[in-house]
């Protein structure tokens, strides 16, 4: 066989395997090595190129972003900072038509801010929003819906595990990835608001299962200012030592890590929510976390060397280019792409998978990488809103503890935001400043 039959048969079978239950790192690293053993002729070359991805993964500082991230995401979770961000949201929303909806997307946009994690957020919102929402009227599809559409902003607003795993695969800065991600985060944040307006005005039986009170929330009639700065300050303060240190330079994406976690143990502490059982299962699911997406990011380094073994990725940037096509048609075929996949795959296994096809056609067209790693996020991150797979949605169906809500409800309440992410993608294809303007 050729390389360019390797490289094919090799891609088709990762995403079979995938796609028949196989765990992802497996399929990667399996596929990749007999990949290269059929190439080479020799298990020697194999075995060579494995310890070499082991070796390059482990020494690779970057890495520690994933599980200093994580610990702080966890931190924070376990502090309850999730609940205080919603309720001061709620607050302010509390007198606009749909305003649970809109304070959710809020307090998931805050929360995104110092999580970095989807599932998280939609694990932390179903338990503190659903409930609520039904309480006050608003039907099941558009409560669970509005939990797992708002939930991407995780993937998105830094810090972002899905940036860093980019930046890892297209050796971007991790610190630029973050920077970029704002304004588009803010952005769908934004316009998921508008969405939920506009159908509490003009589709109200979605959003209301009683009209008469599509203004009321469960915030109080006042809050105030002390208690909007005693649930506000932890949070605050976290967003100035992660983000303000890392975009004034003062410490680099890792340190910040480290400091982001230092500061929400101590918030964690000073909520009395830090006991010693709590912290070791916070410290086990950042173990977890750590060896899963460390697993991931070898296998993907083994795939992309079996991918440059067998000289795929030029191959296809040249076959892209011959076919003449424009850049705006090779992108369209990209994102089509990346939504099919995310039907199966979760967003992880996207990037590994797609990216390093892409990465020289996208170099050779004059694509910035940066930019194209925000493309890349928000077109997987669709996947997660979209069956079969959806992993935020099937995170809220196995946390939301209500029978009568079944996973049709929640894929049918997303679809709307789904489609929203769907426009503000295109939009920033169209106009790729927005995702730059900040570096």
């Amino acid at each position: 066989m050729t390389g360019i039959e390797v490289g094919i048969a090799s891609i088709i079978t990762i995403v079979a395997l995938i796609y028949a239950g196989l765990y992802v790192p497996v399929a990667l690293g399996l596929v990749s090595f007999v990949g290269v053993w059929i190439l080479r002729g020799d298990v020697d070359m194999p075995i060579s190129l494995l310890s070499l991805a082991i070796g390059d993964t482990v020494s690779d500082q970057v890495f520690a972003t994933i599980p200093l991230f994580a610990l702080m995401g966890l931190l924070v979770g376990q502090a309850g900072l999730g609940r205080d961000v919603y309720d001061v949201a709620n607050y302010i929303f509390r007198r606009v038509r749909g305003g649970l909806g809109i304070a959710t997307v809020a307090a998931n946009a805050v929360f995104a801010s110092i999580t970095g994690s989807s599932i998280a957020s939609a694990t932390v919102f179903t338990r503190i929003s659903v409930p609520e929402m039904l309480r006050f009227g608003y039907t099941r599809k558009f409560s669970v819906g509005v939990v797992a559409g708002s939930s991407v902003l995780g993937m998105l607003i830094p810090p972002s595990a899905m940036l860093i795993i980019y930046a890892i695969v297209a050796e971007q800065s991790v610190g630029h990835m973050f920077i970029a991600g704002i304004v588009p985060g803010v952005l769908l944040a934004i316009a998921y608001g508008l969405m939920i307006v506009a159908f509490a005005y003009w589709y109200p039986s979605f959003v209301m299962r009683h009209e008469n009170v599509a203004r009321d929330g469960d915030a109080e009639d006042t809050m105030s200012l002390g208690t909007v700065f005693t649930k506000l300050a932890p949070i605050g303060v976290l967003i100035a030592v992660v983000l303000g240190g890392i975009y004034g330079g003062v410490v680099t994406p890792v340190e910040a890590g480290a400091a982001g976690s230092l500061v929400a143990l101590i918030i964690a502490a000073l909520k009395r929510k830090a006991g010693p059982k709590a912290i070791w299962q916070v410290l086990v699911e950042t173990g977890q976390i750590s060896a899963v997406i460390l697993f991931l990011i070898i296998s993907a380094s083994m795939y992309s060397r079996m991918l440059g073994v067998a000289a795929l990725p030029t191959t296809f940037g040249e076959w892209l280019q011959g076919l003449d096509l424009s850049f705006t048609m090779i992108m369209v075929l990209y994102i089509v792409m990346l939504i099919a996949l995310g039907t199966i795959l979760d967003t992880a296994s996207i990037i590994l998978i797609v990216v390093p096809l892409f990465l020289p056609a996208i170099e050779a067209f004059g694509g910035h990488l940066v930019w194209f790693g925000i493309v890349t996020v928000v077109g997987a991150e669709i996947g997660l809103l979209t069956p079969p797979l959806g992993l935020s949605c099937f995170a809220i169906k196995s946390t939301i503890n209500d029978s009568l809500i079944t996973l049709y409800d929640i894929f049918a309440g997303s679809f709307p935001f789904a489609v929203t992410m769907l426009l503000v993608l295109i939009l920033l294809i169209a106009y790729p400043s927005l995702s730059l303007i900040l570096l």
